[in-house]
């Protein structure tokens, strides 16, 4: 199956990059430009188990299910239900320590990967699509980890981690 990998540096602990992927409501829309709409099904957090709705902004939709979730260290989902071109889809994000030399001084940070993976249908359909699939997947996936990287940095969003946020993603 193809998979598409991206992963960047950002200059907070693994604990608040896990933090700062796993914000909902208005917090992750401030920051996450592949989606439109998501919310947790049936749970107030996530959790393995818990499924998720996610429209994404280029219209498709998509119902996945975490099969792992580790904070500070990873989250995995696969789909349940979503667009008719995926026979199967999933992604697992990782976030491991490494300090690193920034103007002269070690910052403390983490390096986020985020590997997804990924079956188009119909079965004749693979041969062309899943070329186009591996550069679209790639650049919206490169799009998001640098949107997420920046979030990292955001005063706004690092609040809301440190603070909390309320069950719709909002500062409380």
């Amino acid at each position: 199956m193809p998979q598409v990998s991206v992963s960047r540096w950002v200059p907070v602990t693994p604990d608040q990059a896990f933090a700062v992927s796993q914000t909902t409501g208005a917090t992750r829309l401030r920051w996450d430009p592949f989606i439109r709409h998501q919310e947790l099904l049936g749970a107030d957090r996530p959790a393995k188990g818990v499924r998720t709705l996610t429209r994404a902004r280029v219209g498709p939709r998509m119902i996945s299910e975490y099969v792992s979730y580790r904070p500070p260290t990873s989250v995995g989902m696969t789909m349940v239900k979503g667009p008719w071109f995926f026979a199967s889809f999933g992604g697992g994000w990782r976030f491991t320590p490494e300090a690193r030399e920034v103007d002269g001084v070690t910052v403390e940070g983490a390096v986020a990967a985020w590997k997804y993976t990924y079956a188009v249908r119909p079965a004749w359909l693979r041969r062309v699509a899943e070329p186009i699939g591996q550069w679209l997947l790639g650049r919206e996936i490169r799009a998001r980890i640098d949107a997420f990287a920046g979030a990292c940095a955001d005063p706004v969003v690092l609040a809301v981690v440190t603070a909390g946020p309320s069950p719709s993603g909002d500062p409380a």
